[in-house]
């Protein structure tokens, strides 16, 4: 289980380094997507969106792949995932393969580390 977790966590991490780092630097051509996709992207790039998300991904990644914090980077990654999924779900469902990747990873990752997430699955919780 644990060379599964550390396979999983490095994948995870490279992926959305290396992704997230080419959202803000652009050093890798994309496809614009047509329709509704594309203009959402369109604005994305156009009002810096995208470098926001790149960032937050990239931090994620970073922690994934450093070991330190990786319930912080798996909590950053999960809304992210679960945009990505619904993005390919409702505008563009050709592109969905490594979103679904990501979602596997991550799920898996969320419950490889479920100690971490006690806390905030706890009924009735009250404040220290």
């Amino acid at each position: 289980m644990k060379t599964a977790v550390l396979v999983a966590r490095i994948l995870l991490g490279l992926m959305f380094m290396f992704f997230g780092l080419n959202m803000v630097l652009q050093f890798m051509h994309m496809a614009q997507p047509t329709g509704d996709a594309g203009a959402l992207m369109g604005l994305m790039f156009m009002h810096r969106w995208i470098a926001f998300y790149g960032f937050v991904e990239a931090a994620a990644g970073l922690m994934l792949l450093a070991g330190r914090f990786v319930p912080l980077g798996l909590t950053l990654l999960a809304g992210i995932v679960v945009n990505i999924l619904l993005f390919h779900i409702t505008l563009n469902p050709s592109g969905i393969g490594p979103g679904l990747v990501a979602g596997v990873l991550e799920a898996f990752l969320v419950y490889a580390y479920r100690a971490s997430f006690a806390g905030i699955l706890a009924a009735n919780a009250q404040p220290s």
